[in-house]
């Protein structure tokens, strides 16, 4: 159980949980604040997570009714921002279940707006260590980081998210995805490296990635 001390600290440092303090009171316009702050970092962070617009949505919906059902039993024990992506990743990880047993499959590529594009890009290059060796065109450099994002697994791909989307420490991380901060630190090492590893023929060579090396001509100076 979570002590008077833990939640008036929590309290004192971060207006969100003072907000959501006033929900628990039944204040509904501190409800509506805090979905106005949070609704589009959370769609975001769910879009990469299911790979669709619509179904990002839908989940973050989801995850402010939970927030509002739960609103009488909150306590405060961390910052706000790492209980709702708790709840967040719980929603994302019953979706992706639930599709992976049905055995849908979603080919929707969502590359979004330009400005959260570029936060993508930005997420991707300096996770990875890389930097693009020409101007890409825009589209085919959101593409590019879009299939690289989604190349990591959905645990590397969390982590990441929240690490750089929503700059979460690695104990917070921990307290989301119900890890040791330990293993966050090796999970964002492995999606770092991975990442690194998907990108670099793309951004060093401009080349696919996904796509098989081209062979050297005949008579070419590389048969030397």
């Amino acid at each position: 159980m979570i002590g008077d001390t833990t939640a008036h600290r929590f309290a004192a440092i971060d207006p969100d949980v003072r907000l959501m303090l006033q929900v628990r009171d039944d204040d509904a316009g501190a409800f509506e604040e805090l979905v106005a702050r949070y609704q589009d970092r959370l769609i975001a962070v769910l879009e990469h997570l299911v790979r669709g617009r619509d179904q990002a949505e839908d989940l973050a919906q989801e995850v402010f009714l939970r927030v509002f059902r739960a609103r009488k039993r909150y306590r405060p024990g961390a910052r706000f921002s790492t209980w709702l992506f708790t709840i967040a990743n719980n929603v994302a990880s019953n979706a992706l279940r639930r599709r992976r047993r049905r055995k849908e499959v979603d080919a929707t590529t969502v590359v979004g707006g330009e400005d959260r594009q570029g936060s993508l890009d930005e997420m991707a290059t300096a996770a990875s260590g890389l930097m693009p060796a020409r101007q890409l065109d825009q589209l085919e450099r959101a593409e590019m980081v879009q299939a690289a994002v989604e190349s990591l697994n959905e645990r590397q791909r969390m982590a990441l998210l929240l690490a750089k989307f929503e700059g979460l420490s690695y104990e917070e991380i921990s307290q989301v995805m119900e890890l040791s901060p330990q293993a966050v630190k090796s999970l964002l090492s492995r999606a770092r490296r991975n990442l690194k590893e998907w990108l670099e023929p793309y951004i060093e060579a401009g080349r696919d990635p996904a796509a098989p090396p081209t062979a050297s001509p005949a008579g070419s100076e590389s048969e030397c």
